[in-house]
C-alpha cells in the first residue's frame, strides 16, 4: 500500500474570506484532541486534484483505493496512526540532558583545580591529631567530654 502525499501547499485563506491571512498563516489545525480542522489541508488544487474532487461527487464505489487515499490527503495532513506514532524527540532531549550534565561536571572539575583555594592546613590529618592531643593535654571537659574518655596513665582511649 503506497502512501500518496498530495502535492500542495497547506491551506491559504483566499482574499474572499472575511479573515484575510498572509500565506504562511493558515487556519489548518488538526491534532488528536481536535481532529476536524476548520478548513481542508489543501485549498489550492492542480488540474489532476480538481478532476479527482469532481469524481468524488459521484459514486465512491467507482473510486480506487489510491484515489480515496489521495482525497483523504487533500482534506487532512495526517491520519490518526501518523499522529499517534512515536517520535524520536526523546533522543534529542536525553542528548541535551547528558550534554549539560557533562558540561556541568567539567565546570566543577575546572573550578576545583583552578578556582577553589587549596585546603587549609587545619583540615589535614596531622593538624587534627595535634589539635586532639592539645585538647587532651589541657584536660578539656574532663567530666563528660573527650578528656573523660582518655586514660592518662596508659595513654590510650578507655574501653
Amino acid at each position: 500500500m503506497s502512501q500518496v502525499q498530495p502535492e500542495c501547499s497547506p491551506s491559504v485563506v483566499p482574499a474572499a474570506h472575511s479573515k484575510e491571512k498572509m500565506p504562511p498563516y493558515t487556519n489548518y489545525h488538526a491534532q488528536r484532541s481536535y481532529p476536524m480542522p476548520d478548513e481542508p489541508f489543501c485549498t489550492e488544487l492542480n488540474a489532476e486534484q480538481r478532476a479527482l474532487k469532481e469524481k468524488e461527487k459521484g459514486s465512491w464505489t467507482q473510486l480506487t483505493h489510491d484515489e480515496k487515499v489521495a482525497l483523504y490527503r487533500l482534506q487532512f495532513h495526517e491520519t490518526f496512526a501518523e499522529m499517534n506514532r512515536r517520535s524520536n524527540e526523546w533522543k534529542t532531549v536525553m542528548g541535551c540532558v547528558f550534554f549539560f550534565f557533562g558540561f556541568t561536571a567539567l565546570m566543577i572539575w575546572w573550578q576545583r583545580i583552578y578556582v577553589f583555594p587549596k585546603k587549609p592546613v587545619t583540615l589535614t590529618d596531622e593538624w587534627k591529631a595535634q589539635q586532639l592531643q592539645r585538647i587532651l593535654d589541657m584536660k578539656g571537659n574532663p567530666v563528660q567530654g573527650l578528656a573523660s574518655r582518655w586514660d592518662y596513665e596508659k595513654k590510650e582511649w578507655k574501653k
